[in-house]
């Protein structure tokens, strides 16, 4: 079961904790605006780069409307790479629903 966070509670996350925000939109909607130090993994790309990235106790994972963020959740959850005791959720509702500011042009470098 992945949980779902509201973008309240993702918010208050990347500010208060070190949170990882997994952006799966494509690289252009991605520049277009993101949420702050979100890094870009699109859903087509994600299961080929899972086990490239070195995760964190906490990952929330963002799309357009909060439906591919729990499929890439569920997957993340499920490499063996991430900590049993990490927490993987979805933001419910998304970008659609995220009414804060938004970083925009090309992520840094992992």
């Amino acid at each position: 079961m992945v949980e779902e966070l509201s973008p309240e509670a993702v918010k208050e996350r990347i500010e208060d904790a070190d949170t990882q925000v997994v952006d799966i939109r494509p690289p252009a909607q991605f520049e277009q605006g993101h949420i702050p130090g979100a890094l870009n993994i699109p859903m087509s790309q994600l299961p080929a780069q899972v086990d490239e990235i070195d995760w964190g106790d906490e990952v929330v994972c963002a799309c357009p409307i909060g439906q591919s963020s729990i499929q890439a959740a569920k997957l993340i959850q499920s490499f063996e790479g991430v900590d049993d005791d990490a927490t993987v959720a979805s933001m419910a509702g998304g970008y659609r629903e995220w009414e804060y500011d938004l970083e925009r042009g090309e992520q840094s470098e992992a």
